[in-house]
């Protein structure tokens, strides 16, 4: 998911199974609009094609190095607003259907989350 700097959901992407969401981070951020100052994200999207695809379309990353590798540098004052997207998935958690997934195809999923985050969008 990509949020904005208010928190409010921007674009998703949905994972299959068990994989794990870096191969679908690059695709989600040539989606946006426009080019963000910064992107803002946890240990599990450090990787060095990540942020060279960061520093390609001309934004700036935020991402801690992981314990096995070299240190980057990463502002912490920046790094502070990764809650941020971890703040609106408890908001869209809210709702049952996002926090259980009953729904049983990725598409009705999607639907699910797309209203959740436009209700969210609207009260924020």
């Amino acid at each position: 998911m990509i949020a904005d700097g208010l928190g409010r959901a921007i674009a998703f992407r949905i994972a299959p199974g068990q994989a794990h969401e870096l191969p679908d981070a690059i695709p989600l951020l040539d989606t946006l609009p426009s080019v963000p100052r910064w992107v803002v994200a946890d240990r599990g999207y450090s990787s060095h094609s990540f942020r060279e695809h960061i520093w390609s379309i001309g934004a700036r990353p935020a991402i801690p190095a992981k314990a096995n590798e070299a240190p980057v540098t990463c502002p912490e004052w920046i790094y502070t607003n990764r809650n941020v997207v971890e703040r609106l998935w408890a908001r869209l958690k809210e709702w049952r259907a996002v926090a259980t997934r009953y729904e049983k195809t990725a598409r009705s999923f999607m639907g699910v989350l797309c209203l959740a985050a436009t209700l969210d969008w609207i009260k924020r």
